[in-house]
């Protein structure tokens, strides 16, 4: 029997992330490059994951567009929302998760799964930055840390210091005075994580928290957001390496869907 390969590209507002299957089950290949919607981004992915699956795009027999920019992506066959996209992903690894919990670069969306991985009700949070990959971006520029030492320096944190303003430019200034002042820079790390659960934690309660509950997006790869938001709703967090995948995944399985129907 031949084998069918089909392609899933999640073009969000800040990366761009492919994955190739092989006949539903198998993953061959990914790629995550950071550049989204607008730039090369989506071309560099797609160049990318052809050489890590070793599949040329003529193999290709379906491929699903999802994210923000998805309806600017002339290649695909289909655009599915990335709503839709990231609940079957997270299935497919994961599939006693009933919530699931997607932080992105420019918005934060909590999703209510049922035993099938569909979606039965959402929550978005896309007006404010607070709460979003946006302002972990901003705060570790102003603290002159990488994004990925922030994990690092929360886990070191004695006393997390409450940051009350939830709008990023007041937020700002306030870690600029908190850091004048001398607080150190793990427990303003950790506080700046405990802000980002905390938004997040807000919408997720007015979904209504129905476990096994899952982290996915960019910014579940930072372990100190992870910990500060199963403190936050209490629960035990679900996460895997793939999180920042996760809508790509479900595009690639929706291509083998229509592909084989």
């Amino acid at each position: 029997m031949e084998k069918m390969y089909t392609l899933g590209i999640d073009i969000g507002s800040t990366t761009s992330k492919c994955i190739v299957l092989k006949d539903g089950t198998d993953i061959l290949g990914s790629s995550i490059v950071i550049a989204g919607t607008g730039t090369h981004g989506p071309q560099q992915a797609l160049a990318e994951v052809y050489q890590a699956s070793g599949i040329s795009k003529e193999e290709i027999a379906y491929t699903v567009a999802t994210g923000y920019g998805r309806k600017m992506f002339e290649e695909a066959d289909d655009e599915i929302s990335e709503l839709s996209c990231h609940a079957r992903g997270v299935h497919f690894v994961f599939p006693e998760v009933h919530t699931i919990i997607d932080i992105g670069g420019q918005d934060a969306k909590v999703l209510a799964v049922n035993e099938k991985g569909r979606m039965t009700n959402f929550l978005m949070n896309d007006k404010c930055a607070a709460g979003t990959g946006r302002f972990l971006d901003v705060m570790a520029n102003i603290l002159q840390l990488k994004i990925g030492d922030l994990e690092v320096e929360a886990a070191k944190a004695e006393a997390p210091v409450k940051i009350s303003n939830t709008c990023t430019v007041f937020a700002e200034s306030e870690v600029i005075s908190q850091l004048a002042s001398g607080v150190a820079i793990p427990n303003l790390v950790a506080g700046i994580c405990e802000s980002v659960a905390g938004r997040v934690a807000t919408l997720a309660k007015r979904i209504g928290i129905k476990e096994q509950v899952c982290m996915s997006g960019g910014v579940a790869q930072n372990g100190g957001v992870r910990r500060a938001m199963e403190k936050e709703l209490g629960v035990p967090i679900c996460y895997s390496e793939m999180a920042q995948l996760m809508g790509a995944l479900g595009a690639a399985l929706y291509a083998y869907d229509k592909a084989t129907n």
